[in-house]
């Protein structure tokens, strides 16, 4: 069966139109592993990701109170990529499980086929906002059973949400300025400016509460925004911040699933630009080809909560003694 056949079978890929599967098959050479073989080490600068094939993949540091294993991954699941987003180092150990086969994707021929095929580099950004986005809320959801098994905010723990405030109001320029710092093009600029909804937040209100559905991501205005899970057991655990600029909710829309952490506006009050599903959805649709830049900002942020999450299980699984 060739490549592209074999890729076609993989979920993660299959908003690649078959031209474009026919390009990634093309930077992708197959590779077979016994188990126990290093693929990747804690610290190296590769770039390469990897598509399991067959076989499984432990993703996992090294501590002072032995391995603690942050996922162990099958068949049709990517590993690697966030060093291809973010070009930082590798961040865990992937260790084989058992005889694996694994498709190498080349960082630099990803990138070659990207540069001479803008659809290809739109499918190819889209997957790993898919796989990054999914790990990332793999990972919250395991903060919270690393304390509860219930892994649900008790009842009463917060009232209501405040409804939003009507009377506030920002002038286009000024969404059009916070647009124009992450050098969109002005085609861009100008349609998020005129379809963001602004929304004020006083000191501590929510935006969102985990649970909730998502029918929009947000970029801070000013102020920050706290993202945050409620840990039973251990009280409110925060996981990111965000400041101007940053993004933030997208990972409901991506995927369709709720809320998987609460944003709260931190220590001041806060503004935020909404940005509606149906826009997001134009803005990034694949078909369209219509905003690479901006998949790009958000693949990179999401990477950096990534490593950011990753780095607070292994601290709490040091702290808690080498125990979960």
């Amino acid at each position: 069966m060739r490549v592209s056949e074999r890729l076609a079978g993989f979920p993660l890929l299959d908003h690649f139109p078959a031209e474009q599967r026919e390009r990634l098959a093309r930077t992708a050479s197959l590779v077979r592993f016994p188990g126990g073989v290093t693929i990747l080490k804690e610290g190296d600068s590769s770039q390469d990701a990897y598509l399991v094939h067959r076989g499984r993949v432990l993703i996992k540091r090294d501590t002072s109170y032995g391995t603690f294993e942050l996922a162990r991954l099958g068949e049709g699941e990517l590993f690697g990529e966030t060093s291809f987003v973010d070009q930082g180092p590798r961040s865990m150990d992937a260790v084989t499980d058992q005889a694996t086969e694994l498709f190498l994707l080349n960082p630099l021929a990803l990138a070659t086929a990207g540069e001479e095929d803008p659809r290809f580099a739109m499918a190819l950004w889209w997957t790993f906002w898919r796989s990054l986005s999914q790990k990332l809320r793999t990972t919250n959801e395991r903060l919270t059973r690393f304390f509860s098994t219930a892994g649900k905010r008790p009842p009463g723990i917060a009232g209501p949400l405040r409804e939003p405030t009507g009377s506030f109001r920002l002038q286009l320029t000024q969404k059009q300025d916070l647009f124009s710092e992450q050098k969109l093009s002005r085609m861009e600029i100008r349609f998020l400016a005129s379809l963001s909804k602004e929304r004020q937040l006083k000191s501590g209100e929510v935006l969102f509460r985990e649970g909730d559905a998502g029918d929009a991501m947000y970029v801070v205005v000013d102020g920050r925004v706290r993202i945050s899970k409620h840990i039973p057991g251990a009280g409110e655990e925060a996981l990111a911040f965000m400041d101007r600029g940053d993004w933030f909710g997208e990972m409901a829309l991506i995927d369709n699933q709720p809320r998987s952490a609460d944003a709260t506006a931190h220590d001041g009050p806060a503004v935020v630009l909404a940005i509606p599903r149906d826009v997001v959805s134009g803005l990034l649709d694949i078909r369209k080809v219509s905003s690479l830049r901006l998949l790009k900002i958000l693949c990179d942020l999401v990477a950096k909560r990534l490593r950011e999450v990753d780095d607070k299980l292994v601290g709490w699984y040091i702290l808690a003694g080498g125990t979960e």
